[in-house]
């Protein structure tokens, strides 16, 4: 095998390897407060996930957007590609993300986990409409209860907050989220892959291959 196209091969290689971590965001709007957004990724190999919203305090996105604080209290619940609730979260908490700059708490959902290679679901949801489990289909705990926030009494029609701070919280309905190192995702929000830093270099290693393989060709190389 020639000096090109053993350099080639390689750089085949590498790109086919730098696909297999990115980071992902997510961005939207909820109608009411008993909706829920389904995410689905893949992981390419055994890897450390982590699942995160950034609505409820703002910050900036893995693709770089900012995020407005505001919006409402999250939950995430990942599940496999059964269908089968892996884990879930509500609350974020001091160290993993923001505090909100109105009511002091850190209500972002944050959730972590190392996950085998496989396809795998997420939801995004609000207070304190949790995943019932054991299973996707087995719905969601406000499921048809539509705008069931109105009962806390902010005055507005949804997407009341139980601060714990003030008695009541007006929110908004925007959300941010982001899928971090998996090998691809979908949503119902646009979609931003952002390569880790490591595929730009094995991408520069790989073009770095050709050049040297392209100036020091033989005459007789076969092609």
């Amino acid at each position: 095998m020639n000096r090109l196209k053993l350099a080639c091969l390689t750089v085949g290689l590498l790109l086919s390897g730098a696909t297999a971590a990115a980071n992902f965001s997510f961005l939207g709007t909820f109608e009411q407060d008993d909706d829920v957004q389904i995410f689905s990724f893949n992981v390419g190999a055994a890897s450390n996930v982590t699942l995160r919203s950034l609505g409820y305090a703002g910050g900036v996105n893995a693709a770089g957007q900012p995020i407005a604080r505001g919006g409402f209290d999250t939950i995430l619940a990942l599940f496999n590609g059964s269908g089968t609730l892996i884990d879930s979260n509500d609350d974020g908490g001091p160290g993993n993300v923001p505090a909100d700059s109105g009511t002091g708490q850190h209500w972002d959902a944050y959730l972590q986990a190392a996950l085998a290679p496989g396809n795998y679901q997420v939801s995004v949801m609000q207070f304190d409409n949790f995943a019932n489990g054991p299973n996707l289909p087995d719905g969601f705990f406000r499921a048809g209860e539509g705008n069931f926030t109105a009962a806390f009494g902010c005055g507005g029609p949804a997407f009341c907050d139980i601060s714990g701070v003030t008695p009541f919280d007006q929110r908004d309905n925007h959300w941010g989220f982001d899928i971090l190192n998996v090998n691809s995702a979908a949503g119902p929000g646009p979609v931003n892959p952002i390569p880790e830093p490591g595929t730009y270099a094995m991408l520069l290693a790989g073009l770095g291959l050709l050049g040297f393989a392209a100036r020091h060709r033989k005459p007789d190389d076969a092609p």
